[in-house]
């Protein structure tokens, strides 16, 4: 997901803007890299947690997050020393902060309704 954003602190590379935004370093509070499940809370109703239990846990495995520009596009949370957006949803373009293949049946879940979704 950190890819769809304009820049990032890892690295010197820009990413694909396809979403404003950037992808910053997780506070040094917290061990890092974040590893292990955690809740993801929906903020905003939409196709990829349809028929999932809000506050559902998914495994993640990173050292930045996002913070999308506008906050709008946001349609999932989750804290980890911050809260950062754990999915984003913008017309035809969705990303997950979580790895959903290694997130048991709620990650099958999100893959399957994500196929759902571009077969719209």
């Amino acid at each position: 997901m950190q890819l769809l954003f304009r820049k990032s602190e890892e690295g010197e590379g820009e990413g694909l803007a396809l979403l404003d935004g950037e992808s910053l370093q997780l506070p040094s509070f917290v061990k890092v890299p974040h590893m292990g499940w955690n809740t993801v809370k929906v903020v905003r109703q939409n196709i990829l947690f349809e028929g999932l239990e809000n506050g559902s846990y998914y495994y993640f495995v990173h050292s930045y997050y996002p913070v999308p520009a506008e906050q709008s596009i946001v349609c999932a949370e989750t804290f980890y020393g911050v809260t950062f957006a754990s999915a984003v949803l913008f017309q035809n373009i969705c990303g997950v902060q979580f790895h959903p293949e290694k997130s048991d049946v709620n990650g099958l879940r999100v893959l399957e309704n994500f196929c759902n979704f571009v077969k719209r």
